[in-house]
């Protein structure tokens, strides 16, 4: 046992370090090397659940599962596309097939990350307590959707990247709706920790967005990799917690 926690300590200080050296790189403008330690965050996390949580949620494993196969093909994509140069044509081609799989992996991992939180959301008290939150939610989601899809629509560069963009999205505020309205119902540690990791990944997205579509900045991509890291510390401790209800929420 006590191996195993200093073993944990370990990984998760290793965790720490592949941080700090992702924003050095990344201020110094050493892009390549900044790229691929921030890869690298994801799947060490993974490993750390896999390894040390005894309780392991399916839907939540296959979430990190999938998030962090994304990150690794990307890492092999991006070594593989700056050791063995193709043709302009041909990679052109190459990053549209690599931006279609990887965009299916993530979505695959908010959808396995929406079904683990309403797998333990009552939707009869949602509808029955809650029905004004889900309205302003509902309003608020779709606001901030037209106006993602706006900036995507406007700086889109392969076909189908509007609707991906939309169902990506569209899953990932989900996932923090649904997350909010799991804290209201259950009151709880856990779930406070769930809805502060949806919260957290969201805005990490809405920055990456920015970066993407907008303007690059070292500063903004710094900002969305700590919360990044933070979204998963608050998934890690919810995992480690047991999924109780606040019976004055409950009763009340």
């Amino acid at each position: 046992m006590i191996l195993t926690m200093k073993i944990s300590k370990v990984l998760i200080g290793f965790v720490i370090l592949l941080f700090v050296l992702f924003a050095f790189f990344e201020v110094i403008g050493e892009y390549d090397a900044s790229f691929y330690l921030n890869c690298s965050i994801i799947p060490t996390i993974a490993l750390i659940y896999f390894l040390f949580v005894k309780n392991r949620n399916l839907y939540f494993l296959l979430f990190l599962v999938f998030y962090s196969a994304a990150d690794v093909i990307g890492m092999i994509t991006e070594y593989f596309l700056y050791n063995y140069a193709l043709d302009f044509e041909a990679n052109i081609q190459y990053y549209a097939s690599d931006y279609y799989f990887l965009s299916a992996l993530y979505i695959g991992a908010y959808f396995f990350l929406l079904l683990k939180i309403a797998k333990s959301l009552s939707f009869g008290f949602v509808f029955k307590k809650l029905k004004i939150h889900c309205v302003v939610l509902l309003i608020l989601n779709v606001y901030l959707i037209y106006v993602i899809q706006l900036i995507v629509a406007s700086n889109k560069t392969y076909q189908f990247e509007y609707w991906i963009e939309m169902v990506y999205n569209i899953l990932m505020l989900a996932v923090m709706s649904v997350a909010l309205l799991n804290f209201f119902y259950r009151d709880n540690k856990k779930s406070l920790f769930l809805f502060l990791g949806a919260l957290c990944i969201v805005f990490s997205e809405v920055i990456d967005i920015a970066i993407i579509y907008v303007a690059p900045k070292d500063a903004l991509n710094i900002l969305s990799t700590a919360l990044a890291l933070s979204a998963f510390f608050f998934f890690y401790q919810q995992a480690r917690l047991e999924n109780n209800i606040n019976n004055f929420v409950f009763n009340s």
